[in-house]
């Protein structure tokens, strides 16, 4: 049984984004020699996401647009209100980008066969920039054969 974490940066332009990363985990799959297995795609912010859609243009648009709509940046959130109230530590008001991840997730599992992502015809790997663009690190995690 072979383990691998591999952990690698992207930087992100606009909340929300969809990036993705399909090509660099199974990069990091064929490094490893694991020929069946899995591989756990994780984001390590409470304000990017990971998602498995389709890579359609139109598609992306429509589902940024849904995020938006269904959890605006500029509604009066709480959490803007009193994590963010010290405008002096360079953070943003983001609420609304820790709620929209509520939706989404940190992290995807994908099955390995062959030294292959056993994805589907359409599927794509995204990391989902909730936020404002910045360096963001996502891990791949391996375990098989």
């Amino acid at each position: 049984m072979k383990f691998l974490s591999e952990t690698f940066a992207i930087r992100t332009e606009r909340g929300p984004q969809f990036i993705d990363i399909t090509e660099r985990v199974l990069e990091t799959v064929r490094a490893s020699g694991v020929k069946n297995g899995f591989a756990v795609v994780f984001s390590k912010h409470t304000t990017a996401a990971i998602r498995i859609n389709e890579a359609e243009p139109h598609l992306i648009s429509d589902m940024e647009k849904l995020l938006a709509s269904v959890v605006p940046s500029g509604e009066d959130y709480a959490h803007n209100r009193y994590a963010h109230a010290d405008s002096t530590n360079g953070e943003r008001p983001n609420a609304h980008s820790h709620i929209q991840h509520l939706f989404l997730g940190a992290s995807e599992s994908v099955p390995i066969v062959a030294g292959q992502l056993e994805t589907g015809q359409w599927q794509r790997i995204f990391l989902i920039e909730l936020d404002h663009g910045r360096d963001r690190e996502v891990v791949v995690h391996l375990i098989g054969e």
